[in-house]
């Protein structure tokens, strides 16, 4: 998956920011796969087995130094794929140099897997020693950088790049809370299944207005949506609402997402990330909302003429808009399927 990645991430030959997303990507990913897989040696070389829950039966009996040790080089595999801190250096180069088809799909799809795998080895082989506390300090650390730099940002895709940064720190709160409290139901890895649903809507949907503006004006300068509004009323309407739930605003979907993730934090005894993730949601607001207010407070250019939307973008968004308002008006369905969800993943 990793190296058809790294193809997509350089596969505009022509464009330079495109080669370097590619070479950026491979090397990057080179050494966190490297890093992981010795970690995973570590761990095979004192118990004998590759099997998650025979592992899970071994890792007792290690030295705490030395599961600690493998546990760090896991990490770092794992947070290489969904952007945490300090393994995140590769994904704003990556997120706008990449074709932004590609960019919107590595910012939803690797990232899902990798906490799928993540929530799967942390929860049925390691036993939640020490290391729980350094997963919470990447979930913070990985809000918190990435809400700061995204606040000066002037392109969209960087922008949603640290965005999506900070969105891997929410969601990392969520394995925090499985693995610190591990009841069955209402559980942090139901939180975090919530949000992800709630977050393929929204992000996919911030990209597809991203992709359709920035086609029309050659341009994905934050300051060149100014006048959305009136030129292109539909994706102006569509990023709001994205933009609103990308910051937690109700009825949008993220506001559950965080609502639920933020309960987990508080019910497994970490209060401290709770409130570390509320504020780095106001934080957010300043930046969510400046591209509310380049597209419907700063004028057009003198001259500038509707953006064209195509029939395909048009369906896109209005799909994306529905989920993004659904899961966050209905959000009783949505629950009780991740619940089921995260009953049926524990066997």
């Amino acid at each position: 998956m990793s190296l058809i990645s790294y193809v997509l991430a350089g596969s505009l030959k022509s464009d330079r920011k495109s080669n370097e997303a590619g070479v950026k990507y491979f090397f990057y990913g080179a050494s966190a796969s490297a890093l992981m897989l010795y970690g995973f040696t570590f761990l095979y070389g004192a118990s004998g087995t590759t099997s998650l829950y025979r592992l899970m039966q071994h890792v007792a009996f290690f030295t705490p130094g030395f599961l600690g040790l493998a546990v760090v080089l896991i990490l770092a595999g794992f947070g290489f794929k969904a952007s945490l801190v300090p393994f995140h250096q590769w994904t704003p180069d990556v997120y706008e140099g990449a074709p932004t088809p590609i960019t919107a799909f590595l910012s939803v799809g690797s990232k899902a897997a990798a906490f799928a795998a993540l929530l799967r080895v942390l929860y049925v082989a390691l036993p939640p020693l020490g290391w729980v506390t350094i997963v919470a300090g990447l979930a913070a650390a990985s809000m918190t950088l990435g809400n700061l730099v995204a606040l000066s940002q002037q392109n969209i895709k960087r922008m949603l790049a640290y965005s999506s940064i900070a969105h891997a720190g929410y969601m990392l709160i969520g394995v925090v809370a499985l693995v610190a409290s591990p009841t069955p139901v209402g559980s942090g890895e139901a939180a975090l299944l919530f949000y992800l649903l709630a977050y393929t809507f929204t992000n996919i949907g911030a990209f597809a207005v991203a992709i359709s503006v920035g086609r029309a004006l050659g341009s994905d300068a934050i300051p060149d949506y100014a006048g959305l509004g009136r030129r292109a009323p539909l994706s102006a309407f569509a990023m709001t609402v994205f933009m609103l739930s990308l910051t937690g605003i109700p009825p949008t979907a993220l506001f559950f997402g965080k609502f639920l993730l933020f309960g987990a934090a508080i019910n497994s005894g970490f209060l401290w990330l709770a409130v570390v993730g509320i504020l780095n949601s106001v934080v957010s607001l300043f930046y969510y909302v400046g591209v509310i207010r380049a597209m419907f407070l700063m004028p057009a250019p003198d001259g500038a003429g509707l953006v064209a939307e195509s029939a395909l973008a048009r369906v896109l968004l209005a799909v994306t808009v529905a989920g993004t308002l659904a899961i966050g008006i209905f959000p009783q369905p949505f629950i009780r399927l991740v619940e089921a969800a995260a009953t049926i993943g524990r066997f």
